[in-house]
Formats: C-alpha cells, structure tokens, sequence
C-alpha cells in the first residue's frame, strides 16, 4: 500500500483489500488512459482516474495479446499548476520497473533535485520515435520546463518571520550574488568556489552564535533538504503565496492545495487536512517532509 495515498484523500484505506477495490475503481472507470507499443511486442498502457482538483491515481501494466492486461504497480499523483523550472533536466529509468526519475540541476535549489516523472507515456513515446529507449539516461534540450509538485504525509504551519523593508532587499541581494557564485562555480571558476565556501564559513559561524539564544526557524525563512534514504523525498520549509481547499469525490475527505515559494523554487504541495496542524494562509509558512513530483514538458 502506498503510504501518500492519505495525500490525496484515502486516509481511511487500511489494508491490500482497500487498495484493491480503489484500483479496480481506477480500470473501470478512467478518467483518462494512454497505450504505447513497446519493442518486446507489449503494450505498456496507463489508466489515470482523478479523484479531486489535479490529484488521482495511475495504473501502470501491459496488455498481452491486445486481451490480457497484466498489473505491475500504481502511484497518487498531484499535478502542479506553475512552472516551476526551465534549468537543465534530464531523465532516469528506475532499475525496478518501468518508471522514471525527473533530475533538474536548478541553482535556486543549490542541489541536484530529483522528483517522480508523472507523465511517463508522453516520455516513453517520444523516446521510442527517437529509437533510444534502451539507453539509461536522457537528456531534455535546454529551456525544458517543468511542473514541481509535492505530496505531504504531514506538515504544519508557522507563522512567518518579521522582517523591515530594507532587510527583505538585503536577503534578495545576497540570494542573487550566491546564485551568479553558483553558476560560475559550475562553469569551474576557482574563486567563486572560494568565494561560496567563505560564504558557508561565515553563515555556518553566525549561526552558530546566535542558535545558543533563538530558536532555529526564526534564523532560517526557508530551507530545501534531501530526506531520508529515497532520492526524491525532501524536508521543507516555504513561504504560502497560496491555499486552496478541494475535495476527494469518492472519500469526501477534505484536501489542501498549498502553493509554497521554497528557497525562489514554486510549487504546490497536497495535503490532507487531517494531517495538516494550523491554518494555511498567505505569507504564513509550511514545514513537512514530501515525495517531489514533475510534469515535464516533453518537447515533439
């Protein structure tokens, strides 16, 4: 059983038995479905039946003989509705099955961000015009955009942190001089390297200091950090620019949409109000551990 299923409005599913039913739900009545011919003579085939706003289940297997379907495995999804990236994207095949791993190098983020690829058809079908489905990894042209978006098993809401006007321009000086130090670091420039390990020297010492008398989320606005030993979970931190509140159609369980600015990285987050402490609202912040996905746009 998926444990982000809750994500979407199943709170309440407890066991193989429930989960079943629900994906019986999903091949009987799609809300959408897509096929692909595949080089073994296969045919990969994906029922996608949406539960609530931009946020449902996938059914991935094969038909054999154009008659038997076979099932191998499923995923909720929430599909973002902001592009959240157009920096440099490239594609990966899980080792296990026949699904794909999203790798977006965005300097805002200040590490190699790696989310869930929602539309693997879309993916696998330009890849098999290109006759290169067999090779590991793939990557997009430049300027290949991307919609972010994160499915939370919890998370709460803080209140967010006071700051004057000259301070709020003063953060934003800083973030735009360390993002050029990032691009040159990249581009191997020996003293913008120096220039960002100073950096991190000196914030890692004021910080330090000043963690012995205050707490830590009234030092750190935001953060984007790796989580635990799966590639595309994250711990966050981000400002709410917007809420907004759906409904599972078949749980009638209550579902916030949390549009979240994460270190100048957009995206919206899914969650279900049962597992959210506080009250969203605009400007307040959120903080919970999600699974990242992406809708990449695949270029014809």
């Amino acid at each position: 059983m998926h444990k982000y299923l809750r994500s979407i409005g199943f709170s309440g599913v407890k066991s193989s038995k429930d989960v079943r039913k629900i994906l019986n739900k999903v091949i009987k009545e799609p809300t959408g479905r897509q096929y692909v011919s595949m080089p073994d003579g296969s045919i990969a085939v994906e029922f996608r039946k949406e539960f609530s706003k931009s946020a449902g289940i996938v059914v991935c297997g094969e038909y054999y003989d154009d008659v038997e379907f076979e099932y191998d495995y499923y995923f909720p999804y929430f599909t973002g509705a902001n592009v959240s990236s157009r920096e440099e994207l490239s594609v990966e095949r899980h080792s296990d099955k026949e699904s794909y791993a999203g790798i977006c190098d965005d300097v805002k983020v200040g590490v190699s961000l790696i989310f869930y690829l929602q539309n693997r058809m879309e993916y696998i079908k330009s890849r098999m015009e290109d006759r290169v489905l067999g090779y590991d990894e793939y990557r997009l042209p430049e300027n290949t955009s991307v919609k972010l978006s994160a499915l939370a098993q919890s998370g709460t809401i803080m209140f967010p942190l006071q700051k004057r006007p000259e301070q709020v321009e003063e953060v934003r000086k800083t973030e735009k001089n360390r993002k050029e130090l990032l691009v040159a670091a990249r581009m191997g420039d020996e003293e913008a390297i120096e220039n960002l390990t100073l950096d991190d020297i000196d914030t890692y010492s004021a910080i330090s200091k000043k963690i012995r008398n205050e707490d830590v989320f009234s030092l750190v606005d935001s953060y984007f950090m790796p989580y635990g030993i799966e590639c595309d979970q994250y711990s966050i931190l981000g400002e709410i620019t917007r809420v907004q509140k759906t409904v599972n159609e078949l749980t009638n369980e209550d579902i916030y949409i949390i549009t979240l600015n994460c270190n100048d990285l957009i995206f919206d987050v899914c969650i279900n109000k049962k597992d959210l402490l506080g009250e969203p609202e605009a400007r307040r912040r959120f903080k919970g551990i999600v699974w990242m996905q992406g809708y990449i746009d695949i270029p014809e």
